[in-house]
């Protein structure tokens, strides 16, 4: 009967341990931080581009750089202009979004918007991030640039924070 009874509260002990290590999760959170460029203007000929770039390199230990994020842009209204363009970038890797003039839904021949790049940080990633970016006007049939912004430094990873501080 004793070794019974035992051998029922080992089983069971057993049983609650495998349960309780099945119910545990890895709870990941997601930050972001963002960058606001100045309100820009943009001419009924002009294309206005948004370009970042990871300029981090793998870690020691081999782990692919990446970041991921999204360009948006937004009009006088405070209203993002479509949707967002999703990015992800590698090591060196560039990634670009653009408005067109036909796109900001202007009524006129000349509206300003603001540009808004966004990194989302994973608390479970490890992976080396360190964004750049640039905005550009430019003539919609030329391609010669009438403005170029950079926001002077990364987004994360060393450089100045959202709004450009630390």
């Amino acid at each position: 009967m004793l070794l019974k009874r035992t051998l029922s509260t080992t089983l069971a002990l057993v049983a609650l341990t495998a349960a309780g290590a099945f119910a545990q999760t890895s709870t990941s959170t997601s930050t972001t931080r963002s960058f606001d460029y100045p309100p820009v203007g943009l001419g009924s000929t002009e294309t206005a581009q948004v370009n970042v770039l990871n300029r981090a390199s793998a870690s020691s230990s081999g782990t692919a750089a990446s970041c991921t994020g999204t360009i948006s842009f937004v009009n006088t209204s405070g209203t993002t202009i479509g949707t967002a363009s999703p990015f992800t970038a590698g090591s060196g890797q560039i990634a670009t979004a653009t408005l067109p003039f036909s796109k900001a839904g202007a009524t006129g021949v000349r509206t300003e918007f603001v540009a808004v790049v966004t990194l989302t940080v994973s608390s479970t990633s490890n992976a080396p991030c360190e964004l750049v970016t640039s905005l550009e006007t430019y003539d919609s049939t030329t391609g010669a640039t009438h403005l170029h912004l950079d926001e002077g430094g990364g987004l994360y990873g060393g450089g100045p924070g959202p709004g450009g501080r630390n």
